[in-house]
């Protein structure tokens, strides 16, 4: 059984350090290298060309978007773009690679020397430098079938190679020193920033749980601030941000437990179990020379113009934090609001939802409310839920208009998330529209008075609060489709 020393114990006795890179599959319509299509799922190798296939003869062609879209992500992360950089081939074996190399950047790549600022949940900012970010192509995925499901164990292994060749931009921190015990949120919310950055980007759907951002967790630690780094691991392929949490959590206790018994760390690759939240060894870690780069000799080297750049820099959207803060102040939200927003990953939505006429408030109601408990009972991701922000405006000025009450709206929208339609179809199909005929009302005033003597008598005596009684006898016989106020308005006018 693995030794694990406490957490507290670790951050007192121990300087923790993280280098953290993130895999961001990009959005192009076509993989890096060919015209095979870059689409999530499908049957398995059915989109797979010769050269995504590696096969003999087939020769790359470069994806002029997945350039551009690099060219952004290094922008937004304050990155230098260089004025010429390459391609490399970095050479391993492994059955999701069949020409046994990887095409990468090494050496010489797009973007370098940069920098994230992240925001952590009590608004303490932590600047995490960029050591570079390069290009390069997805691996096929290996299914490993019988046992586990993991490699160790299986009875035989399937490999589908629709996401060989896959467009990737990899991101690589320079370690990451004096997080301490908040080294896990750190990572977390690091991971979350660039997610953020990348949708704002519209470069990649960003979505974690298909494997869009991947992160590599690096950690070491070291005795005090001053001391050299320590030996590191790498918790490879984390697609979550709970899971990297607990990925940290877990290598920091490790490896303080085996320093503190005077052991010493493997430099290794490291599986997470999202089950435990444990990591367990994968094979010893390569350096940079066990891959044997070398340029890639059938791709020319990269020079994007000057000119195309800039227009890059001028076309870049606003970016995540600019637009929290923007809408913070628009929107009159306090600190929690704001976070609350973020953490449930709706912010965008609601500005959509805003956009498309709803007022803030409600926006942020329907979608932090009903909406987002409807997905997690559904186990779906808010994105796939079946009601757009063009339905939430719909609903809320159905709301404003009068023709619906909070209760008959949730109705409505209830029917949307079942797929009946709009709301305003789904409010008419089911008659739910409040009754504001006056006859009508009337009449249903009248009869509650009949039928509540005793109430109307305390109205007369002086007791207005009683009329609540009466209009709720009328909402009842309405089945909540009066109008309240009005309805209020006829009793005090009868009595």
């Amino acid at each position: 059984m693995t030794q694990l020393l406490d957490f507290a114990e670790v951050v007192e006795r121990f300087d923790p350090v993280l280098g953290i890179e993130v895999h961001v599959e990009l959005g192009t319509k076509t993989k890096m290298f060919d015209g095979a299509p870059n689409e999530f799922g499908g049957v398995p190798n059915a989109h797979v060309t010769p050269s995504s296939l590696g096969l003999p003869g087939s020769l790359p062609v470069l994806n002029r978007k997945a350039v551009e879209y690099a060219v952004r992500i290094g922008l937004a992360l304050n990155c230098t773009i260089a004025e010429s950089c390459r391609f490399a081939r970095k050479n391993y074996f492994y059955p999701d690679l069949t020409k046994n190399f990887q095409t990468s950047q090494h050496d010489e790549p797009i973007a370098f020397d940069g920098w994230v600022d992240v925001r952590l949940d009590d608004g303490e900012v932590v600047r995490v430098e960029i050591e570079r970010a390069h290009m390069e192509e997805d691996a096929g995925k290996n299914s490993h079938v019988g046992g586990n499901g993991r490699i160790q164990g299986a009875d035989y292994s399937l490999v589908d190679y629709n996401r060989a060749g896959v467009p990737l931009v990899e991101i690589v921190t320079r370690p990451i020193p004096n997080t301490g015990g908040r080294a896990p949120e750190v990572a977390a919310a690091y991971v979350k920033t660039l997610r953020d950055i990348f949708r704002a980007l519209e470069v990649s759907e960003a979505r974690m749980e298909r494997g869009n951002v991947r992160a590599d967790i690096n950690l070491s630690l070291r005795e005090t601030p001053e001391s050299p780094l320590g030996i590191r691991t790498e918790t490879k392929n984390v697609n979550s941000f709970a899971a990297i949490e607990q990925a940290v959590v877990y290598e920091m206790r490790r490896q303080g437990a085996i320093l503190s018994a005077g052991g010493s760390i493997t430099q290794e690759t490291r599986h997470f179990h999202d089950e435990d939240g444990t990591t367990s060894p994968g094979r010893e870690k390569s350096d940079a020379d066990d891959y044997r780069y070398f340029p890639e000799p059938d791709l020319v080297p990269v020079a994007p113009p000057r000119e195309w750049i800039e227009e890059i820099r001028a076309s870049l959207p606003e970016l995540p934090h600019a637009k929290r803060e923007r809408l913070q102040a628009e929107w009159g939200l306090s600190d929690l609001e704001l976070r609350d927003l973020v953490s449930a990953q709706t912010l965008d939505v609601v500005e959509r939802t805003v956009l498309a006429g709803a007022s803030p408030a409600a926006a942020r109601k329907w979608w932090m409310g009903l909406i987002i408990r409807y997905c997690n009972e559904q186990g779906i991701a808010l994105e796939d839920a079946p009601v757009t922000p063009e339905d939430v405006a719909e609903l809320d000025r159905l709301v404003e208009s009068g023709r619906l009450n909070d209760k008959l709206a949730r109705q409505a929208l209830e029917g949307t998330l079942a797929g009946e339609g709009t709301p305003a179809e789904v409010a008419a199909e089911r008659g739910l529209e409040i009754v504001s005929d006056d006859s009508a009302l009337e009449k249903a005033v009248d009869d509650a008075m009949a039928a509540h003597p005793d109430v109307v008598d305390k109205i007369r005596g002086g007791k207005v609060q009683a009329a609540g009684a009466l209009v709720g006898a009328v909402m009842k016989a309405t089945r909540g489709q009066a109008d309240a106020a009005k309805v209020r308005e006829i009793i005090m006018a009868r009595v």
